[in-house]
C-alpha cells in the first residue's frame, strides 16, 4: 500500500457490480475496501511503470542528439541555479550569442 496519509474515498456501485466485487474480495481475504484500493494502486503503479519506461526508451533514442546539442552535464545532481559559477550566465539574457 502507498505510503503517507489515508483519506477515506466514497464510490457508489450498482447492486450487481457490487456483489462482484464483494465476491472477488472475499476469494483474496480482503474487506471490498481492501480491494478496491489494491485496484487502484495497481493501476496507478502501472500508469507509473508505462511513464517511466517510455521516459527511459525516449532518453535512449535521442540521449546522444541532446548530449551534441547541450553538451555534458557538468554538474549531475544540482539545478542549474545552484551549479553556477560566479563566472557564469545567470539567465537567458546574459548568455553568450544572445540578440534581443
Amino acid at each position: 500500500m502507498l505510503s503517507g496519509m489515508v483519506k477515506q474515498t466514497n464510490i457508489r456501485l450498482d447492486d450487481e457490480i457490487r456483489a462482484a466485487a464483494e465476491e472477488r474480495a472475499k476469494r483474496r481475504g480482503l474487506s471490498l475496501q481492501g480491494y478496491v484500493a489494491d485496484l487502484i494502486e495497481q493501476d496507478v503503479n502501472e500508469s507509473r511503470a508505462a511513464f517511466l519506461a517510455g521516459a527511459q526508451a525516449f532518453l535512449a533514442a535521442y540521449a546522444d542528439a541532446f548530449e551534441e546539442e547541450f553538451g555534458e552535464d557538468r554538474y549531475p545532481g544540482e539545478s542549474a541555479r545552484t551549479a553556477r559559477g560566479p563566472h557564469e550566465a545567470h539567465g537567458p539574457h546574459d548568455a553568450p550569442g544572445y540578440a534581443a
